[in-house]
């Protein structure tokens, strides 16, 4: 996704971390400016509007915000998982490494690690 989605100059966005994409000032204006309330009940218009587009750009039913990519993962693992099933990800992997063992203990998942032998967390098949 490019942020054209949102109506920007042509700049790649890269979700793999919040410390590669740094928000520069029109990013940082409309966070001040962004109309808010309170997510916990499902009334901040923001947010639902963020889980609309995305929904949209990436063409499923819906979509839903979560405040970090540990409870993303967990929630995408919990889904795909039952209690003691085993999961692959590649050695070192963010979700391995320094998810602190949620994906064991919240989603009861064991993680199979894999040699990245095609790149940087790229295992062949």
């Amino acid at each position: 996704m490019t942020s054209e989605a949102t109506g920007h100059a042509a700049t790649p966005l890269d979700f793999r971390s919040d410390t590669l994409t740094r928000p520069d000032d029109a990013m940082r204006s409309a966070m001040a400016e962004a109309e808010v309330g309170d997510n916990v009940i499902d009334v901040d218009p923001t947010i639902r509007r963020l889980e609309e587009r995305a929904a949209e750009v990436l063409g499923k039913p819906a979509a839903l915000w979560t405040p970090s990519g540990t409870m993303a993962n967990v929630l995408a693992l919990s889904l795909q998982l039952r209690r003691g099933d085993r999961f692959l990800a590649p050695r070192n992997a963010h979700v391995l490494v320094n998810e602190l063992g949620s994906a064991a203990w919240l989603a009861g998942g064991m993680p199979e690690p894999l040699e990245h032998d095609a790149g940087p967390g790229r295992p062949s098949p």
